[in-house]
């Protein structure tokens, strides 16, 4: 079942962030067969990013939580918040 994970990071976090980066995307690395797509969301008019989407199929809700709250990023205390939702693929079918 597809999960969105989206998570917005807290205000001044672009350093947090940018220190975080590798543990984040090694952390990503054995689930890239899973994960249907991600990226980063922008601040607007720059390329500063302010927080993120993973659309990941995972077995259950639990699991997409565990997920999220395992990565990196949320361990540091990078994000606001984050919201882990059922997802449904409908186009392109």
């Amino acid at each position: 079942m597809y999960f969105a994970i989206i998570c917005k990071d807290r205000p001044d976090a672009l350093a947090l962030r940018a220190r975080t980066r590798p543990d984040h995307l090694a952390y990503l690395d054995p689930f890239r067969d899973s994960i249907l797509f991600a990226g980063p969301f922008l601040e607007s008019g720059t390329d500063n990013s302010v927080g993120g989407l993973i659309v990941i199929d995972l077995p259950d809700l639990a699991a997409a939580r565990a997920f999220a709250e395992g990565d990196p990023y949320a361990v540091a205390g990078l994000f606001e918040t984050i919201e882990v939702m059922p997802w449904r693929k409908v186009i392109p079918a």
